[in-house]
């Protein structure tokens, strides 16, 4: 009974969610079409027409192509669940492996294995068509595939041990489990902090010291005027990959690091640059990172509080295509299928709730600018936003609801008239 209606309220979720994302993707292509002949007149005097058509026609192909993407996916998702495509998995594996902490997480990289081989095609041609019409593909077939190898032998060195711990504790910690991973999982998180940026990125992107020391001194001295210190500044070889750039920092205590695109450094100003890094100061000085850190820890107890719940009942189970007598072999459903089921099903239920975090990044960004209006040129940042979004071909007329569904950031023109103000 509670499995049937289970498995409606899935359905019907499943069905709101897909109408909404198919609703506000074709509002978005019909907005900024409509807006594709006239540059805004705030853009009007600089960036030319043939740059915002671009960005029109950049973001139309790209919402297009996000609802394949979409499509096949939900497909996927369904085949896992309501058409049995988990169980039949689960129930080989063990055929495989037999029971015990093999089957586990040997079912958790069969899953894995089967998702990127799906993926696979829509990464490749997101690359190596879309944005390489678009003109913003700067990487090369060989890179493209040994990047994916890197990136499988980094999640196996660094993730694997840390699943282990999970199904341990799932295992053999009582009913408190959940916190006991919670726990795991946050120095796990804090830890990725460190040797993300020391030990994982050097091997995808060379970085090397900034060179111009006249934009050295120029940074360093906003550095002072703010009080953040930083272990070095550092310029990244993005153009390797993308013509998209950018700027940020990384890690925490005393190994926070600058990183600057190469592809930033070459189109901006120094005096844009210093406006830009002082916005990305803001967001720590703020301490909006350690806000967004806290509150990811919050929500990831209150999640893992309720996989604590749902572990231990029949109709989550039944309700999302598994059947416990059918794996009855397997001694009823395993940790390692109830960790999949949860985190298949999970995005569907929270989609709805996407905007809540929209509004409290965009507020985080709107503070950021008036943190750089302060301590650098309200009209620097201003000019220097203008040249990103021209060069990431970022449309100027996004659709106001999927802007507040999808963006972290505000539409280009409302950010830009809050530091007009800030100026004025």
């Amino acid at each position: 009974m509670y499995s049937l209606a289970f498995s409606i309220l899935f359905v019907s979720v499943l069905v709101l969610t897909l109408t909404v994302r198919f609703w506000l993707a074709s509002r978005q292509i019909r907005h900024v079409l409509a807006h594709r002949a006239l540059v805004p007149h705030e853009f009007a005097e600089k960036i030319p027409l043939a740059a915002h058509q671009k960005a029109a026609d950049y973001t139309v192909a790209k919402t297009k192509f996000g609802l394949l993407t979409l499509l096949v996916n939900y497909a996927v998702l369904i085949g896992f669940t309501l058409l049995g495509g988990l169980q039949w998995l689960a129930l080989h594996m063990h055929e495989l492996t037999g029971p015990g902490m093999a089957y586990q997480i040997g079912l958790i990289v069969a899953f894995a294995a089967i998702s990127g081989l799906i993926d696979l095609p829509f990464e490749y041609y997101q690359q190596f068509v879309l944005e390489q019409r678009f003109g913003f593909n700067m990487m090369s077939k060989s890179l493209f595939f040994t990047d994916l190898l890197k990136n499988i032998g980094i999640t196996a060195v660094l993730g694997l041990p840390l699943l282990w711990v999970i199904l341990v504790l799932m295992a053999k910690s009582g009913d408190l489990w959940w916190f006991y991973a919670w726990l795991v999982w946050s120095a796990f998180s804090l830890l990725m902090m460190i040797i993300i940026p020391n030990f994982v990125h050097p091997l995808f992107n060379k970085f090397t010291p900034l060179a111009d020391e006249a934009l050295k001194s120029r940074i360093e001295g906003l550095m002072r005027r703010v009080g953040f210190a930083s272990k070095g500044l550092f310029v990244m070889d993005g153009s390797k990959r993308s013509a998209h750039g950018n700027a940020y920092f990384s890690g925490f205590g005393a190994n926070k690091r600058i990183v600057f695109f190469d592809t930033l450094l070459s189109r901006l100003a120094p005096q844009e640059i210093e406006a830009v890094l002082a916005h990305e100061l803001g967001h720590f000085k703020l301490r909006h990172i350690v806000k967004r850190i806290a509150m990811m820890f919050v929500i990831s107890l209150g999640f893992l509080a309720l996989l604590g719940y749902l572990k231990t009942q029949p109709w989550f189970y039944a309700g999302l295509g598994v059947d416990p007598v059918a794996l009855a072999l397997t001694g009823q459903p395993t940790d390692a299928l109830t960790l999949l089921l949860f985190l298949l099903v999970l995005p569907v239920f929270t989609f709805l709730l996407g905007p809540l975090a929209s509004l409290s990044s965009r507020k985080h960004e709107f503070e950021a600018d008036a943190f750089a209006a302060t301590h650098t040129q309200a009209d620097d940042l201003v000019s220097a936003l203008v040249k990103m979004y021209e060069d990431n071909a970022s449309t100027l007329t996004p659709d106001p609801l999927h802007s507040a569904f999808y963006d972290s950031h505000p539409p280009a023109s409302v950010r830009i008239r809050h530091l007009k103000g800030a100026t004025a």
